[in-house]
């Protein structure tokens, strides 16, 4: 599971969070998120990523599903 830590998850990590301790790290992120049922950031385009509003009705928006 090397390939999930930072620093080189941390280069194309676009978690604006930085006081996570998960970020950088996409195993442990993805796995915080699915818990929660929520999306990870990297899933977002960076507009919607900075609302930390990660549930499927907002990335449905951000995508323009519906």
């Amino acid at each position: 599971m090397s390939e999930c830590l930072a620093p080189k998850s941390l280069a194309h990590c676009n978690c604006t969070y930085t006081a996570c301790d998960k970020r950088g790290n996409c195993c442990k992120c993805v796995a915080f998120h699915k818990d929660r049922g929520e999306f990870p950031a990297c899933f977002f385009s960076a507009a919607a990523e900075r609302t930390y509003d990660r549930s499927l009705a907002c990335l449905v928006r951000d995508r323009g599903v519906l």
